[in-house]
């Protein structure tokens, strides 16, 4: 009887995007041809107005034919033209979805850094593309050992994109993890949290460095599913009872401005307790939640 369900929900899925990623690619055709700066950023507005109805639209059929409820607790003043590092843990597919539910069209875009392999994804990898989506390659540690312009090629790319999302404004994800949470993770890191992976604070810094004074401030979003860690599938065979969502805004501390992360062993300790103690905080919040 599942499948009842899901495929019809599945196909308007499929229609949705199509109706919205086809015009967006035609405006981003129009705007590669275009000979100045100034004109291609003019197709920009018109890029974002697909994509966040594209969410809207997508938001809207969760409600439909879902009974999921989201409960939501904000402790942040949200703004449209600000400029933002959003950090959340990671679970699932489901969190995307949950995030853009929460705060489209209430804070600027939500861009991902995603694998250099996602580009290839159908539709869905030239759109992102066309949305200034940075692709990275996402290389372990083993194999910039091995070969280090591996490592300055990330960097370089992050550096890029960032010095781009200075001039508009923008919310930059990034799920600190790295990946989604599993038991097995879990045990393999011997994370000291309960319910989190041990917190990546590389990429945090840099984006932090890159971006410099026009960030605003840092969305901290917290995820929990009190039915348990959901797949796609849940959500559209309307097996997810709560999604709770914790929003705080924090402000960058001043003594992690400016520092360099790589080179410097001292600020990097000091990156990375701060970071651990938003992680220790984090992890309370989804045992309290978890309840």
């Amino acid at each position: 009887m599942l499948w009842f369900r899901v495929v019809p929900i599945l196909l308007l899925i499929v229609i949705n995007t199509l109706v919205h990623a086809l015009p967006l690619l035609a405006v981003a055709v129009f705007k590669a041809v275009l000979p100045s700066a100034r004109a291609r950023r003019a197709c920009d507005p018109a890029l974002l107005w697909f994509a966040e109805h594209w969410i809207v639209v997508n938001s809207a059929m969760i409600d439909a034919f879902t009974r999921t409820r989201f409960e939501v607790s904000e402790h942040a003043a949200l703004r449209r033209d600000g400029h933002y590092l959003v950090l959340a843990n990671h679970q699932s597919w489901v969190d995307i979805l949950v995030l853009q539910k929460v705060l489209n069209r209430r804070v600027p875009f939500l861009r991902f850094f995603l694998k250099r392999q996602l580009f290839w994804v159908p539709v869905l990898g030239l759109c992102w593309w066309a949305l200034d989506f940075p692709f990275m390659g996402r290389y372990t540690r083993k194999q910039i050992a091995k070969h280090p312009e591996l490592g300055r090629r990330d960097m370089e790319a992050t550096r890029r994109a960032c010095e781009k999302f200075r001039a508009i404004p923008v919310s930059v994800m990034n799920f600190v993890e790295g990946t989604r949470f599993t038991p097995e993770k879990h045990a393999s890191q011997a994370s000291p949290y309960r319910h989190l992976l041990k917190p990546k604070s590389g990429g945090v810094a840099f984006v932090i460095d890159a971006m410099g004074d026009s960030l605003h401030g840092i969305l901290d979003v917290t995820i929990v599913y009190p039915g348990g860690r959901p797949s796609m599938m849940d959500l559209i065979g309307g097996r997810i009872p709560e999604v709770c969502v914790t929003i705080r805004e924090r402000p960058i501390p001043e003594a992690l401005a400016g520092g360099d992360y790589q080179q410097d062993r001292a600020f990097r300790a000091r990156f990375q307790q701060w970071m651990n103690g938003v992680w220790e905080e984090k992890d309370a919040e989804i045992a309290r939640l978890s309840g």
